[in-house]
């Protein structure tokens, strides 16, 4: 059988260091808040080009975290794409803020030309979702919210890796927020998430914010004089944390990183030559380092080649069948089909093909022959 994803050979490659990572936090004596979370903290950080890094227990957590420290809430707008995870919505309602739409362009990413014209004056800030593995047109983005005194918060659920001329996700805007969901470029074996960040007033607030509003340098010194003061109110999500067993885990599969994006775009490339003419492609933006988290094409008879590769032992997915926006959980929000038609269009087409670094060269000439002998 051959999986769009599959960690298991993965594991095995790391299994020692994996195990001895988890057997030195047992016995090390601190499951939370320890040793390995300020390490990962830090050395994540500024892989991702940031100054401040702050482990929490998922995405969704880290975006509502940096929209609570930012100030967002009732009443507000956040200009954002529907061709997303949900999480990327369910994080703005969670505050009480409303996500406003804006359609893609030729890479699946926010269409910038579109960004202006849904600011109003409840507009807040611009949450741009690095999508598939590369990076928003950043420039212009951060060129309208400097115009309009907007927030920017990067959602880099899928974008560990990736560069924009040269500049990390996460390290552009006001905070990025990061999963390490298994099937993500840099996944644990269970949920986490990250926040990073180039502001230390807002670092010094969302660290609290993700406790309880406790600050941890200062619950044993100073006036508060013991654990347990809260400085201030922590948002709903007031208790989310990275422990410390998937800490060491990632930090073991740090050093891997680069050498799995290589391999990711190694396994792109291939697609690319092999597939051309026979599926619609996805295109690296000439600004962007793609880090291909999945490989995403489209056919307009995408549901028979699903069925018809199944039937080979080929199983694959579709990142996302429904734009947010088409769906029942947010009707309230009063969008209807047809008012993101490059968006629609989209979800009707589109699937994954197998991409993960322990992907074989005979597994991916398998899909590349079976989708040849398909389409041809």
């Amino acid at each position: 059988m051959i999986k769009v994803w599959d960690y298991k050979k993965e594991y095995e490659n790391m299994r020692e260091e994996i195990l001895d990572a988890v057997d030195s936090v047992f016995k090390g004596g601190t499951l939370v808040f320890g040793p390995r979370v300020e390490e990962f903290e830090d050395k994540f950080s500024s892989y991702q080009d940031s100054k401040f890094g702050i482990g929490v227990g998922n995405c969704t957590d880290a975006l509502y975290i940096v929209m609570k420290a930012l100030g967002i809430g009732k009443g507000h707008e956040i200009i954002t794409v529907s061709n997303t995870a949900v999480p990327t919505c369910t994080a703005i309602a969670m505050t009480g803020a409303i996500p406003v739409f804006v359609d893609i362009d030729e890479y699946s990413l926010m269409d910038v030309t579109k960004i202006e014209e849904k600011i109003t004056s409840k507009t807040k800030a611009i949450l741009p979702v690095h999508l598939f593995g590369q990076m928003c047109d950043m420039d212009v983005i951060m060129d309208i919210a400097k115009k309009y005194d907007l927030k920017v918060i990067e959602d880099c659920a899928q974008s560990h890796g990736a560069t924009y001329k040269g500049q990390k996700a996460g390290s552009i805007g006001d905070a990025g927020c990061f999963s390490f969901y298994p099937t993500k470029i840099f996944g644990a074996y269970g949920d986490g998430g990250f926040i990073t960040t180039n502001s230390e007033e807002l670092y010094d607030k969302m660290n609290r914010q993700r406790f309880f509003g406790m600050e941890r340098k200062k619950m044993s010194s100073g006036h508060w004089n013991g654990k347990y003061y809260a400085i201030e109110h922590g948002p709903d999500t007031s208790n989310s944390r990275l422990d410390e067993v998937h800490s060491a885990i990632l930090l073991k599969k740090l050093n891997y990183i680069e050498e799995w994006i290589d391999r990711r775009r190694e396994i792109a490339k291939r697609y690319d030559k092999e597939l051309q003419g026979i599926l619609e492609l996805p295109t690296e933006a000439e600004y962007n380092k793609h880090a291909y988290y999945i490989y995403v094409v489209a056919h307009k008879d995408r549901d028979e080649i699903l069925k018809k590769l199944a039937e080979k032992d080929i199983h694959l997915n579709i990142s996302y069948p429904w734009p947010v926006h088409t769906m029942m959980g947010y009707e309230y929000l009063g969008w209807n089909e047809g008012d993101l038609p490059i968006t629609e269009r989209r979800a009707n087409e589109i699937f994954s093909l197998p991409m993960y670094p322990t992907l074989t060269d005979d597994e991916q000439t398998k899909v590349i022959n079976v989708l040849k002998e398909m389409l041809s």
